[in-house]
């Protein structure tokens, strides 16, 4: 059976090759850091909860002490140009053609994927063969792409943990009740016979928190709990599934708008050394409003 702990193990794999490498390169903090990670990703469920809880700390610590991004080469791409991106496309294809196409085969009466997580298997493994393809693209050799993943990791720096900890942080949230209160903070000026101020609070709400807290899966949870869940399922009958799919949408527009989403806004701005550190945000505005509107749009009509 194919898990996703399989998945962890290849990820830890290359934090611990940015790990050496940073150590190579003396970077000590960087080192602690990639190194800690690796570990926490490779062996985290079997790993002490209060043990895991310190390895966290220790991660803030050395990001708080100086881990700083370094600058990142030039990647030798000009031969192969825009054509660099079809690997990426494979992606999302892959993933819905092995979840229909892999996720109810067995063998010797077992489920090939594990049950409870075949649609993150199943991303991985399209993940894989997305690199593969890269790997054949480029014609270079598999540690290629260990050495440029561990490259683009020590340029971005701890950045590229912020949607792991931003979507924690929301299952934090929700586990105090603060989606239960943010339900009385609606009720309070949401009617609840309308259906379009439902809609309108729901959409709204997913892209606002999601600008506050950086990401749209820390900003789903509390307003899945407080709008999604009470109003719009419950009250009015809406589907659920439509429901979750275009808040997560609308959430996503307000990631396009914020600069506590640095990892998408903030760092790609550093790493092409752009004149305007917001730069990147201000290109993106009226893609996101235009995208918000539809999308709350086709949530009242189809929900």
């Amino acid at each position: 059976m194919i898990r996703l702990h399989h998945a962890y193990l290849l990820a830890g794999a290359l934090f611990a090759w940015a790990a050496l490498v940073a150590l190579r390169r003396l970077r000590w903090a960087a080192f602690l850091f990639w190194g800690i990670l690796a570990v926490a990703l490779a062996a985290g469920d079997r790993i002490r909860e209060d043990v895991m809880g310190g390895l966290v700390l220790a991660l803030a610590v050395l990001a708080t002490l100086g881990l700083k991004p370094s600058r990142a080469p030039e990647a030798p791409a000009r031969r192969l140009g825009g054509i660099l991106v079809l690997p990426a496309l494979l992606i999302p294809g892959l993933t819905l053609g092995f979840v229909l196409g892999l996720r109810p085969l067995r063998i010797a009466g077992r489920a090939l994927l594990e049950p409870a997580n075949a649609t993150l298997v199943c991303l991985a493994l399209a993940c894989a063969c997305a690199l593969a393809a890269a790997l054949v693209l480029t014609r270079r050799w598999p540690w290629a792409a260990a050495t440029e993943g561990a490259r683009l990791l020590d340029a971005i720096g701890w950045a590229a943990l912020l949607p792991a900890l931003l979507a924690t942080l929301g299952s934090v949230f929700s586990a105090c009740g603060v989606g239960g209160a943010a339900a009385r903070l609606v009720g309070m000026g949401v009617p609840s016979g309308s259906r379009l101020a439902a809609v309108l609070a729901y959409g709204l709400g997913m892209a606002l928190l999601t600008m506050i807290m950086g990401n749209a899966f820390a900003a789903f949870p509390v307003m899945g709990a407080a709008v999604a869940l009470p109003l719009l399922v419950h009250h009015h009958g809406a589907r659920p599934e439509v429901v979750g799919a275009l808040g997560m949408l609308s959430g996503y527009c307000g990631t396009l708008l914020t600069p506590m989403a640095a990892n998408f806004n903030i760092v790609p701005a550093a790493l092409l050394e752009l004149p305007d550190p917001n730069g990147v945000i201000r290109a993106q505005v009226p893609t996101a409003l235009a995208l918000l509107a539809f999308n709350i749009l086709l949530m009242y009509a189809l929900a």
